[in-house]
């Protein structure tokens, strides 16, 4: 085989029509997630994308919008707890689930539904 996958450049969410105020609030002021511009050529369709760390998340307009209950992005971070109580503070419920050795970890949903995991590795 001559061909590698590197790795992710990006992952997309979706959110329904009219979701860039509150994906810009939740993505880009609680998370801090800086926001990118989107290419010229699908600024028309909607939705905003944010880079994070080497990779980007696009949030994305979907007409017929469901949310991803099961599948979803884990995120890995820094100061696990400040995060916790970061989004406490912004009212998001917080849902903790089956631990993993090595890993603090838990899950929230996004203004939309989605699913959406932070992690960080045990020192």
């Amino acid at each position: 085989m001559s061909f590698r996958i590197l790795g992710i450049e990006h992952i997309q969410l979706a959110a329904p029509k009219g979701c860039e105020k509150e994906a810009r609030k939740f993505f880009g002021d609680i998370l801090g997630m800086k926001e990118i511009p989107k290419p010229e050529s699908l600024q028309g369709r909607g939705g905003v994308w944010f880079k994070v760390g080497n990779q980007e998340l696009h949030i994305g307009v979907e007409q017929d919008f469901s949310p991803a209950k099961k599948a979803h992005p884990a995120f890995t971070i820094t100061e696990l707890g400040q995060l916790h109580a970061r989004l406490e503070e912004y009212g998001v419920v917080i849902k903790e689930d089956t631990p993993i050795d090595g890993r603090s970890r838990f899950f929230v949903n996004d203004p939309f539904g989605n699913r959406i995991e932070f992690l960080e590795f045990d020192m």
